[in-house]
């Protein structure tokens, strides 16, 4: 069954943030990360069980082609995204579980 994907704030923010940054970087880079983070999100809401706990019950899903993942843990009926990130500072995002 396919489960409904809600994105905290601050993760649809770093989203946006990511993507303008790969935009500046090179024509349709940007796109092709939203295409990356969209298939990300689509095998989430598949089968969100099968990608491993890395902090508590916050699982992550590595994207493929640039080097985010997408942090998120089950809420009842939905799928919750807390972050989309890079390695970088990963207090970051914790907190926000």
């Amino acid at each position: 069954m396919k489960r409904t994907v809600r994105f905290l704030p601050e993760a649809l923010e770093d989203l946006i943030e990511t993507q303008r940054w790969y935009a500046s970087r090179e024509p349709g880079l940007g796109q092709a990360f939203a295409e990356a983070i969209a298939a990300a999100v689509e095998r989430i809401a598949q089968v969100p069980a099968r990608f491993p706990c890395v902090y508590g019950a916050v699982r992550r899903l590595v994207v493929r082609r640039f080097p985010y993942a997408v942090y998120f843990r089950e809420a009842g009926d939905e799928i919750l995204v807390l972050a989309v990130h890079g390695r970088q500072d990963p207090p970051r995002w914790q907190g926000r579980s």
